[in-house]
């Protein structure tokens, strides 16, 4: 008889190594003949959570695009809109998170230049939220979208994006929840980061950071079919995604052991995910009653876009040089060929 197989049996998520974290591309050389200022050992740091966001971003950027274009928004709208919305985004997410974790970064012996480390990780959704909303509400003026169109058509795509940002925190080994036996316990080994005291040598952690990423690919599912089933518009769907995110970051949150701000008893995130469902309800609630039937359009009036190929092209154009006859009829003769309209950017409503 055959010796019997043995399956392995995972005992826990391993801790990623070192090397994952980021890796440098030696330019100094090249950058020095250039600019003679710059040493010849620099080296550029390229980091792997910063990878994990960026990829996000283009994943983001690319659902969107796609559900805008089949609305009929004039295709690669988006990043007149996007080219907005992410920098503010990236500046609001670092902000509320320095603002949240204040002893990180003020009171003696801390380097003040590490706030601008956004590549060490340190980026809170619920700034980038708000002031991600500010970029889009900007885009949106100056293209003349909805801003209501444009936000249901992002939300799956925030959602997608936020699950891949979580595996940067992974790589980075932080943000992780409470200790556990259970076997996707997650190791963690990285001497920088801090382990609540007392704590043996090789104790498991919950994986937040697996918890939140599947929990928000679920949410872009959930908010695919439910959008499209029942047409959520006039910010409906972002409705549906506040309360969504809000009642997965409540319970990923509460588990969490890292350093942060507590207000009357409870993490101030947790606070941020209560208010995100209040503000999505009271969304979903307002936009029902002041809007119950469809959009007209992703664009406010005035601004439509018409598509090009869409027009009926007439061969006969009029020229200067047609003679006028005595014959009024002659004149009906004569067809003008419109110009196509054009989508409005750089215009505001």
């Amino acid at each position: 008889m055959s010796a019997p197989v043995s399956i392995p049996v995972i005992q826990s998520i391993p801790a990623p190594d070192p090397a994952l974290k980021g890796f440098s591309i030696p330019i100094g050389e090249w950058l020095h003949t250039v600019i003679p200022a710059i040493p010849a050992t620099y080296a550029l740091n390229i980091y792997t959570y910063a990878l994990c966001i960026l990829l996000g971003i283009v994943v983001a950027t690319l659902l969107t695009s796609y559900r805008l274009t089949k609305r009929g928004a004039e295709p690669g709208i988006v990043l007149d809109v996007i080219l907005w919305a992410v920098p503010l985004g990236i500046v609001g997410a670092r902000l509320f998170h320095v603002v949240t974790h204040p002893n990180d970064y003020f009171g003696e012996g801390k380097d003040l230049l590490a706030i601008l480390y956004v590549w060490e990780g340190g980026l809170a959704i619920f700034g980038g939220l708000i002031f991600g909303a500010i970029g889009v509400w900007i885009g949106c003026r100056l293209t003349g979208l909805r801003f209501w169109s444009f936000a249901d058509a992002v939300v799956p795509g925030i959602l997608l994006a936020q699950a891949f940002g979580r595996f940067g925190n992974y790589f980075n080994q932080e943000l992780y929840g409470l200790p556990t036996d259970l076997p996707w316990g997650l190791e963690v080994n990285d001497p920088q980061t801090p382990i609540p005291l007392g704590l043996p040598e090789g104790t498991l952690f919950h994986p937040t950071f697996l918890y939140e990423s599947i929990w928000n690919v679920i949410g872009v599912i959930v908010l695919l079919l439910v959008g499209r089933k029942f047409t959520l518009q006039w910010g409906k769907l972002l409705a549906v995604y506040l309360v969504w995110y809000g009642a997965g970051r409540i319970v990923w949150e509460s588990i969490r052991v890292d350093p942060s701000e507590i207000f009357l008893g409870l993490r101030v995130n947790v606070w941020a995910a209560i208010a995100a469902i209040i503000i999505g309800i009271a969304i979903f609630v307002i936009q029902s009653r002041r809007h119950p039937g469809l959009e007209p359009s992703p664009y406010v009036d005035g601004h439509e876009w018409v598509n090009p190929a869409s027009e009926v092209d007439s061969e006969e154009t009029y020229s200067d040089s047609d003679e006028l006859g005595d014959d009024a009829a002659d004149t009906n003769e004569t067809l003008v060929k419109s110009e196509p309209a054009t989508s409005g950017a750089g215009k505001t409503s």
